[in-house]
Parts: structure tokens; sequence; C-alpha cells
């Protein structure tokens, strides 16, 4: 990229300025220092979080990313906020289960699937929070859902697809069982994710956390409470090195 820039500006393409625009490693708006050089670094741009955000900084930040091409996902948005920011920028898709708006810039890879396994409807919320936080950063996703351990039946009807995904993003409230019961019926590594969903003693995902950190299932690793973004963010590394080196 520098090489790229370096070269418009000899053919006259750019001035000075606007190389050193584009060279720099951030925008600083004030109320942010916007990290473009995320992408380079990483291979994904800056993730907008959105809770105590107003909607004009969002607004802001998204106008930033997409002037440059970046995918856009800004997660915990309420629909009021998206309602503001929908209509500044229209080709931006709001997911109201999972909070999230989000804009795909870059085709997705042709190979592979996360598979993103919920346990019950009340943890959709963070199960869609997962699976349009990978869509949104290039891999396909197959979503499982309601297929708890109340009736294991229903998670049997589909292993044989789950078993073919690259990786596995499995969200649980209660009392979280469900990844240490995946975990023993699949080869591929399962990212676990408990959910606030559940009775007083779940303290609100706490019980569903520390059943998860103690499953007796190999390939279980766990994130926080109600994180589906960071699930899936790293299974969308697994996936990444998975295929490296093949067609994205």
């Amino acid at each position: 990229m520098i090489e790229d820039i370096l070269a418009r500006v000899e053919k006259g393409e750019l001035t000075a300025a606007e190389a050193k625009e584009q060279l720099a490693s951030y925008e600083d708006l004030g109320f942010v220092k916007i990290d473009h050089h995320r992408r380079q670094r990483q291979g994904v741009p800056e993730i907008i979080f959105g809770e105590g955000k107003t909607a004009e900084q969002i607004l802001a930040i998204i106008r930033s990313l997409k002037e440059r091409g970046h995918e856009v996902l800004a997660t915990r948005i309420s629909r009021e906020k998206a309602d503001l920011i929908l209509a500044d920028v229209p080709d931006l898709s709001y997911n109201e289960t999972a909070r999230t708006l989000s804009f795909v810039a870059n085709k997705p890879a042709e190979a592979g699937y996360i598979a993103i396994v919920c346990a019950g409807t009340s943890d959709l919320p963070v199960a869609e929070e997962a699976a349009v936080t990978a869509e949104t950063l290039g891999v396909p996703v197959r979503r499982f859902y309601d297929v708890g351990v109340a009736g294991l039946h229903r998670l049997l009807d589909h292993i044989d697809e789950i078993r073919r995904a690259d990786v596995s993003v499995c969200v649980a409230g209660m009392e979280g069982a469900l990844p240490s019961v995946l975990g023993g019926l699949v080869e591929n590594p399962i990212i676990a994710v408990p959910t606030s969903i559940g009775y007083g003693a779940n303290f609100n995902g706490l019980s569903a956390l520390l059943s998860m950190l103690n499953s007796c299932a190999s390939g279980v690793s766990v994130v926080n409470i109600d994180n589906g973004f960071g699930a899936a963010y790293n299974a969308v590394l697994i996936h990444r090195l998975a295929h490296k080196g093949g067609t994205q």
C-alpha cells in the first residue's frame, strides 16, 4: 500500500498532502482516533462498539471507514440509534436481534463456513451478533438454532453439517452444557459463548461461564459472557488459517 501511494505521487495522481493523509496511521476526530491501519496489521478493520457512543459519533466513524473502502461493523446498536444513522447512510444493514449495523465491502470467502450453534431462542441476540460479525468479515455461516440439551435429538439432526464446518461458535445460557456435548461429537474447534440468560442461580451468565471453563470436552475455548462478537472474530481467524493460500 505504501508503495502504491508513493507511485501515485510520483505520477502526479496524488498531492503530497493527500499522500500524507492516506499514510497516516490513524484519523483524529477529537472524540476518537480511528485506526485505519488495523486492517493492514490484522486483516480486519476497526470495529465500532456502540454502547456509550452517541449516534452522531458512530455516524462519523462509519463515514470515515466507508470512505476508505472498509467493511463496517457496529455492535450493540439500539433501534433508536440505528434509525438516526440509517437516515444518513441507508446502505447499511441493521439486524435488530443482533443489534448490529453492518456494511460488507468485499466478496465472501468461497470455501468453508462457520457453524453458529445456539441452545435456545432466548440466546439468539448473542448468536446473531456472532453470525453477523463473521458474515461482515467475509466468512459464510450456517445457523443451527434451538438445539440445546433439553432436546438433544434436535442437535443430532444437524450434526453432520456441523461436523463439516471449519469451526463452531456454540452459544448457551442456563447451565451452559451445550458446548461440552458438542465437543464430544465434532473434531473442529469450538468457541463457547456463555449468555446471561437464566434464572437467579445462573448469576447473569456466571454459572454458564464456569461450566464452560470446566468442560471435560477437549477443543472447547471460552469467551466472555454475551460476547458473540469476540467468539466470531476468533472463528474468522481460524477459518482464514484453514484456507490460507486458497481462494478467498
